[in-house]
């Protein structure tokens, strides 16, 4: 269980001092519970910016302490809103529970934020970017590398009053690989920069603001996990709802898709990413010295690297005995667990209900679910399972079908979901449309 959150709140202002006298560049000020307003630009994040991305020597057991953090400008956020932004590290946990450094983005806009109450936060997780150490969020939002598509779903929250908090999600610090798919760590990493939003010394959030959950694609994953994991991990978090579009509910429908096909690229990255998760694993031995290029291709590229250089690419040539993906869900790790399992272990809406249920995940706010009727990367029968497992479960869940393919329903959809999550920081109600087709 974590602390009450007055007692949580002086730890993580003790864990900022400290780091502080360490040298890390933290600056310290107070931050009251009621601050709402604008950023106080007094207060200093002057880490340097290999910092946030170097493994520190130990992390906080405390979930969304910060770390390090630097000031930065995001110019690959358009409209030239103001604001104030930070590159930050910050705690989280894997999915064993072991403590890990993230790091990630956090935007708060300098207009006064005139709604109700103190300014919301929206943790964002963006889509599936690429395994390079170049491709995390936050470097690119910064200027230091172009390949995301969703500066302009960052800039619409920002334009529309709320702060953003935005994980590169776990595994791009020096030397690590992105756990990519991995369920818990993405849940993990996405409810602790919320936490740790706050906590930025100058950013003037109140850690009792309500908060929503936002991503696409691999984002939508994230997202979707976070809410499942919301109430037992991050009881504290006044989360009203998530928005969660292009979901790969079920890796291994998403996995035959793919193998193969134009966009195998995705296949290898999950491979890659749920390895790094789950080191008990087969892996590295069942590789040939065709699937070990495919590995090192992956590491290093971003989104339209891997898509380029690994459509194809079918898991059958890549391993030593020609291994097709159900043989590969046979092997069994040091633990006992088979891949299949822990594949399985994945999948979205499983043991779904509403807070008292007695579920293995209760959630007690409201879902938005979309897809695009052109969906072409994604299978559109494990997308639409997993809303139909949501309705089972009697989660309040709101579905949206836009008319385009993968990419561009990402946009399609930027407005109206913006406009669904500041309905949930206003508190009006939703019924969702679980009844209809």
């Amino acid at each position: 269980m974590h602390r009450p959150r007055a007692k949580r709140k002086k730890r993580l202002l003790a864990l900022t001092a400290a780091a502080a006298l360490a040298g890390l560049g933290l600056g310290v000020p107070t931050v009251t519970a009621g601050a709402a307003a604008t950023p106080d630009t007094s207060a200093a994040c002057d880490a340097p910016d290999g910092r946030i991305y170097q493994v520190p020597g130990s992390v906080p057991s405390d979930p969304g302490s910060v770390i390090a953090c630097r000031t930065t400008a995001l110019p690959h956020v358009p409209g030239n809103i103001p604001m104030h932004a930070w590159k930050v590290q910050y705690s989280s946990q894997d999915n064993t529970g072991k403590p890990v450094a993230v790091s990630g983005t956090v935007a708060v806009p300098d207009a006064q934020w005139k709604g109700r109450g103190s300014r919301p936060v929206v943790a964002f997780n963006p889509g599936t970017l690429g395994l390079g150490s170049q491709c995390a969020f936050s470097k690119q939002l910064a200027g230091a590398f172009q390949d995301e598509y969703e500066g302009e779903n960052i800039a619409a929250l920002l334009k529309a009053g709320y702060a953003v908090a935005a994980t590169d999600g776990a595994g791009y610090l020096d030397g690590r690989t992105h756990p990519y798919v991995s369920g818990a760590d993405a849940g993990h990493a996405l409810l602790d920069i919320a936490r740790s939003a706050s906590a930025i010394p100058g950013s003037g959030l109140d850690p009792r603001a309500k908060v929503a959950l936002w991503g696409y694609s691999e984002g939508g994953a994230a997202s979707l996990w976070a809410a499942q994991l919301a109430a037992s991990y991050a009881p504290e978090l006044d989360v009203v709802g998530d928005a969660s579009g292009g979901v790969p509910g079920d890796l291994k429908v998403v996995a035959k898709g793919l193998n193969g096909g134009p966009f195998a690229g995705f296949l290898v990255d999950a491979v890659l990413g749920l390895s790094a998760a789950h080191p008990r694993m087969p892996f590295d031995e069942l590789m040939n010295d065709q699937g070990r290029e495919t590995l090192r291709k992956a590491r290093s590229h971003c989104l339209a690297g891997t898509i380029s250089t690994l459509a194809g690419q079918k898991i059958e040539d890549n391993t030593k005995d020609g291994l097709s993906l159900e043989q590969l869900y046979a092997l069994k790790g040091t633990d006992g667990r088979t891949w299949g399992q822990v594949v399985d272990a994945q999948k979205l809406g499983v043991g779904v209900g509403r807070p008292g249920s007695g579920a293995a995940y209760e959630i007690g706010f409201p879902v938005l679910q979309y897809r695009g009727a052109l969906e072409e990367v994604i299978p559109i029968e494990t997308e639409d399972a997993t809303r139909t497992a949501y309705c089972k479960g009697n989660i309040t869940t709101q579905w949206k079908v836009y008319p385009g393919e993968h990419l561009t329903t990402d946009q399609l959809a930027k407005d109206d979901t913006v406009k669904w999550l500041g309905d949930r920081f206003e508190g009006k109600p939703e019924f969702g449309n679980c009844l209809l087709p």
